[in-house]
């Protein structure tokens, strides 16, 4: 039966129900007339029943038209009342909602029936709203990981201490963001996606997988050739507080968090990311800016890898000393042993600029350095004064403020004042720091400012490629 057909079988007239109603009338009718006559004889008596009658009447009517009134009135505009039929908000609104605060909260739960539902009871009673959960079963036990909306007055030590006493230890809260509200599988498939494209991002995906870590990731060898990797089984190692793996560039990878155990589940997630990486093998995009020089000359800025290692040691020849001192700091005939190193995707981003004959001028590293990151250049004599530099800074900083890196820094001598202009350019507050000669700049790329499109020093050649 449709809907509609409800509808007007419910409205279509009874004949039998309208019989039984008549007859309940007329009875009652002839009741209330003996009831009358027997205590109030004479016609008073009958005038009281009509008066009786009148003032049913009236007040039927005025029920009935109230009624239709409020019928036609339009539905209730209040918050409240609304909010009970509502669509769900989507994610903007969940994490905009006003005087709410977005938390990421851990803990432990005895493995038992109804031990998750009194946790969810306590957090009720707080006005706490669970939006997601995850589970990370132990052997003894399950890591609940909830994301909270929870009133913004709130404080954390009470919802730490409701928590406990609901039964749940190890309890650990930080605050969350909009794009904690992505689901689990889907982050998933974003890390794995970025992951796939370069091999620069496994690090990164790691850490916005974990949230705050250490990664190192060591070379097989040292620059002087000596064995310096740890020996990592096939299938890695769960500790505690640490993870290892065995790099897929050689070496090996190990992933430490102090503040938070690590578990089986966390563990596979990783797993399967390094395996990811080892099976697509060395990689990276393969963009290619053709930019124009104010001179007139075209140079064009990529990625660079350790395929380009021997035009790189091609360029250290061509640089004078006091060039190759200003970026490496340290013995000049040792800046060749570095370049494996810094060229490889594991430890960083490298840009390089070619000319248009597809000669190497120009390098610029981004290299991962636990909660920052360090930023180097290196120019060759003859291109220095022309920009490049500065060209490469910005693109450098702009990866690492993609990246979510909250600081870089450089690392140069307190006479370069090539590299401190470039530093100075990217209009970010800068710290600086001296310490015998040595000078360490850093900045914080949140702030990094757009980039004109009326920029003279460098500009992408009319129809460039983008390869």
């Amino acid at each position: 039966m449709t809907e509609v057909t409800s509808v007007r079988s419910a409205r279509r007239p009874d004949r039998r129900q309208a019989a039984v109603v008549l007859a309940a009338l007329f009875t009652a009718v002839a009741v209330a007339d003996a009831a009358v006559d027997a205590l109030v004889p004479g016609p008073s008596g009958r005038v009281l029943l009509s008066v009786a009658a009148l003032a049913l009447l009236a007040g039927a009517g005025f029920r009935g038209w109230w009624a239709r009134r409020q019928e036609k009135a339009p539905p209730p505009t209040d918050p409240a009342a609304a909010g009970a039929t509502s669509a769900p908000a989507g994610p903007a609104a969940e994490a905009g909602a006003p005087g709410t605060a977005l938390w990421r909260m851990r803990t432990t739960v005895r493995d038992e029936p109804g031990s998750l539902a009194v946790l969810c009871t306590a957090l009720a009673a707080l006005r706490v709203d669970i939006l997601s959960l995850q589970t990370h079963p132990l052997s003894a036990g399950t890591v609940d990981e909830f994301l909270l909306r929870a009133p913004a007055g709130l404080a954390p030590a009470e919802l730490t201490d409701t928590i406990a006493g609901a039964g749940g230890t190890d309890a650990w809260l930080e605050r969350a963001d909009a794009h904690d509200l992505a689901d689990a599988p889907t982050r998933m498939l974003g890390l794995a996606t970025r992951t796939a494209l370069d091999s620069a991002e496994l690090p990164l995906a790691l850490r916005q997988l974990l949230g705050r870590c250490t990664i190192h990731s060591v070379p097989a060898r040292s620059l002087t050739g000596q064995p310096q990797a740890e020996e990592v089984p096939t299938e890695g190692v769960l500790e505690e507080h640490t993870m290892k793996f065995r790099d897929p560039s050689g070496g090996s990878l190990t992933i430490e968090r102090p503040q938070l155990p690590f578990t089986p589940t966390e563990f596979a997630r990783v797993r399967a990311l390094v395996e990811l990486d080892a099976r697509l093998g060395q990689r990276i995009p393969p963009r290619r800016d053709v930019l124009t020089l104010p001179e007139g000359n075209e140079i064009t800025v990529r990625r660079a890898d350790t395929g380009d290692l021997a035009a790189a040691r091609a360029m250290h020849e061509r640089c004078s000393t006091g060039t190759l001192a200003q970026r490496y700091h340290g013995p000049v005939g040792d800046a060749d042993r570095y370049l494996g190193h810094l060229l490889s995707p594991r430890f960083g981003r490298t840009l390089a600029v070619e000319t248009a004959s597809g000669r190497l001028v120009a390098l610029g590293h981004l290299l991962w350095d636990g909660d920052e990151t360090e930023v180097a250049l290196l120019v060759e004599d003859a291109w220095q004064q022309r920009g490049i530099g500065a060209e490469l800074l910005r693109r450098l900083v702009a990866m690492a403020a993609e990246t979510g890196c909250e600081s870089i820094y450089a690392i140069t001598k307190a006479s370069n004042t090539g590299m401190v202009a470039a530093m100075r350019g990217l209009g970010l507050p800068l710290d600086y720091q001296i310490e015998e000669g040595t000078l360490v700049i850093t900045a914080r790329p949140g702030g990094l400012p757009a980039r004109r499109a009326d920029d003279p020093q460098l500009r992408l050649r009319d129809g460039s490629r983008r390869d």
